[in-house]
């Protein structure tokens, strides 16, 4: 049976959430591949509404098995208070896994982010200052502390000390702040092990043996496309690959496994944090989608800066990640304007460019070349199917799929779970 790939298709933002819950009933198990807590989904189910931070969306579906993936960083403080919070409201979290080789943010982690990004001053990335880089960075350098180190206090306690000899220096001589101590990291950190041990597992080899059983494994990405630390808009990045190929490497699943690729797309463009965005909106459009979209960061609280439709993002999203098929979210949002502007190419030095520019020179200058394709102010929240939309906004719809080289197979038209038109099957 297929391993299926759900994933941003622009900076992130762009209601993975709703997708993948609303597949989450069809599917046996969603699996989180990279990422932490810095990138927040909010699902909402009937009048309810649950913003998750860290957990897979699957976690509201009762018949789905959640996993966490050796890909993700884990604060575990963060992770107990979500399936505290959870509890508290009546979902069962105890079919939560947690691969035993994911990595595990420290204190040590979030406070050099957070001195780093202040010293940086304009230069700033615009990161949470939630330790993920850095946590990433640990991983990369061999230092980095895993969740399966909980449950040994001897390798913990090595570990620790080695991340904090140099770390302390730099904390110290550098940036002018107090020394972390050992002691207190392992002592905290040894705490988590009770109230983790039951999660943890080898989930790559839980996920190709239901595979192999044939059931149906969906790999959900955090961000997007363009915050992709290899392919996307590079220093203005996550830590970490959402794309497709980061589903194979953060879950311990082959590419030969994965049938369906599904990119996220909102009806319009939004980005968190610092970085070229070329159709963003400084007027009265913007901050319009701002307020009627309620843009506003699940994680972080931060305005999203909103822009129009970019299809030269959309089709780079469908390249480089293989996608066999869209979501469209957000459709509603776009009701009540006379006409629409969307983003066919760029110039940049006076030409036209059809492509995403590789040169991050090239890309920061590039200005939007747009189309305008006529609005619609009916209201669509309630349509049931693509033949229940306005005419405007069907044509919409197909102008995208046409701009973007994969077809839209699923709308969304409201923030609600049965407010989506599925145009084709994603199973």
């Amino acid at each position: 049976m297929p391993a299926l790939v759900l994933l941003g298709a622009q900076w992130g933002d762009e209601g993975k959430g709703k997708a993948t819950d609303l597949l989450g009933g069809s599917v046996d198990y969603v699996v989180r591949y990279q990422g932490g807590n810095n990138a927040g989904h909010t699902v909402v189910v009937g009048d309810q509404k649950y913003a998750l931070h860290l957990l897979p969306s699957g976690i509201l579906s009762p018949g789905c098995v959640p996993v966490i993936g050796n890909g993700v960083v884990v604060d575990p403080a963060v992770l107990l208070s979500e399936l505290s919070g959870l509890n508290e409201r009546g979902v069962d979290t105890s079919k939560l896994l947690i691969s035993g080789n994911a990595h595990l943010i420290t204190p040590y982690h979030q406070t050099i982010d957070k001195v780093t990004e202040r010293f940086l001053g304009k230069r700033r990335i615009g990161t949470t200052g939630r330790g993920i880089g850095p946590a990433y960075a640990d991983k990369i350098n061999r230092v980095g502390i895993r969740v399966q180190d909980l449950f040994d206090e001897s390798i913990l306690q090595q570990k620790v000390d080695a991340a904090l000899h140099d770390k302390n220096q730099i904390l110290v001589k550098i940036f002018n702040r107090r020394a972390i101590s050992t002691a207190q990291v392992v002592e905290e950190y040894l705490g988590y092990a009770d109230r983790l041990k039951d999660y943890v597992a080898d989930t790559a080899l839980v996920l190709n043996n239901a595979l192999d059983e044939g059931k149906v494994v969906l790999m959900e990405g955090g961000q997007g496309t363009l915050l992709d630390v290899d392919h996307g808009t590079y220093p203005f990045v996550t830590s970490s690959n959402p794309t497709s190929g980061g589903a194979c490497t953060g879950s311990g699943v082959g590419p030969t496994k994965i049938t369906r690729v599904i990119g996220i797309l909102k009806a319009y463009t939004t980005r968190v944090g610092s970085g070229p965005f070329p159709t963003e909106l400084f007027d009265e459009d913007g901050a319009r989608l701002r307020t009627v979209g309620r843009e506003y960061g699940v994680t972080t609280g931060r305005d999203r800066r909103c822009g129009w439709f970019d299809a030269v993002i959309a089709r780079y999203a469908t390249r480089v990640n293989g996608l066999t098929d869209f979501f469209l979210t957000k459709l509603d949002i776009l009701t009540g304007w006379e006409r629409i502007p969307v983003c066919v190419a760029y110039e940049i030095d006076g030409e036209r460019v059809d492509e995403l520019p590789y040169s991050q020179t090239d890309f920061h200058h590039a200005k939007p070349v747009y189309e305008y394709l006529p609005g619609w102010s009916e209201d669509i929240t309630k349509a049931k199917t693509f033949a229940d939309l306005p005419k405007n906004a069907q044509g919409y719809v197909k102008a995208l799929e046409e701009m973007s080289g994969a077809p839209i197979s699923a709308i969304g038209v409201g923030p609600g779970r049965t407010e989506t038109i599925e145009i084709n099957s994603f199973l």
